[in-house]
């Protein structure tokens, strides 16, 4: 996996760190939105990371001031009138609609806002880290649309039915703090900077572990929790 250097043209950002590697959101002019583009971008980085046989952890983040405001709408809109597919070979879908999803860990560091998909990329982490800085939102159906990037699966499933229907069915945002009480965030770090030190340091700690070990767990907790999901999705 080669190393993708942060600039004005790089949507997605990759810097390997010896066992672990970093992936970073970079359209900061639209609030991290994510394009076609991007969500390609990140597909290809989860499949190369996942075939990588040096690298034994991954932690995404957003660069500038927001990990993500979810969706451009209207890039996707383009992409679905064209007929093109959004992925195209040797790619894993961020957001695991498919039996193909990656079986190494994933810790994803999230902070300002962090809305719709942008909320389904964090869900899809296996631990999660955010500022107190950070805003959530799933409120799809506020804009008469669907929250269909696997919230109302993956939501449900880690906070609890009512408090996940408390916020996708009102459409209203909730802190950093209220998603440590549902169980949707492990850790709460002061600014932007540390918590992305924190889930470097969680990924540094799983990356010292057996490999092995750590690809049974994931799949043996996958086998026990996913089973509904093609269904749902």
């Amino acid at each position: 996996m080669a190393d993708i250097p942060f600039s004005s043209s790089a949507k997605v950002t990759v810097e390997r760190r010896d066992q672990i590697v970093l992936i970073g959101i970079n359209r900061t002019y639209i609030q991290n939105r994510i394009d076609p583009e991007a969500y390609n971008a990140l597909a290809k980085a989860y499949y190369q990371y996942e075939h990588d046989p040096l690298l034994r952890a991954a932690v995404l983040f957003g660069h500038g001031d927001n990990f993500s405001r979810g969706i451009d709408v209207d890039a996707f809109r383009a992409l679905a009138a064209s007929g093109r597919p959004l992925m195209s070979g040797g790619s894993i879908d961020p957001l695991p609609k498919t039996k193909s999803r990656l079986s190494k860990p994933l810790v994803v560091v999230v902070h300002g806002d962090t809305w719709n998909m942008g909320h389904e990329l964090h869900l899809a982490a296996d631990i999660r880290v955010a500022a107190a800085d950070t805003r959530f939102a799933q409120d799809e159906n506020t804009h008469g649309r669907f929250p269909g990037g696997g919230a109302t699966i993956r939501f449900v499933r880690d906070a609890g039915w009512a408090n996940a229907m408390r916020y996708m069915l009102t459409g209203d945002h909730w802190s950093a703090e209220e998603a440590f009480r549902m169980g949707v965030v492990q850790k709460i770090a002061s600014t932007p900077d540390q918590a992305l030190q924190a889930g470097i340091e969680i990924a540094t700690r799983i990356a010292a572990c057996g490999p092995l070990g750590i690809k049974a767990t994931l799949a043996s907790a996958h086998l026990a929790i996913d089973a509904s999901e093609p269904e749902a999705l």
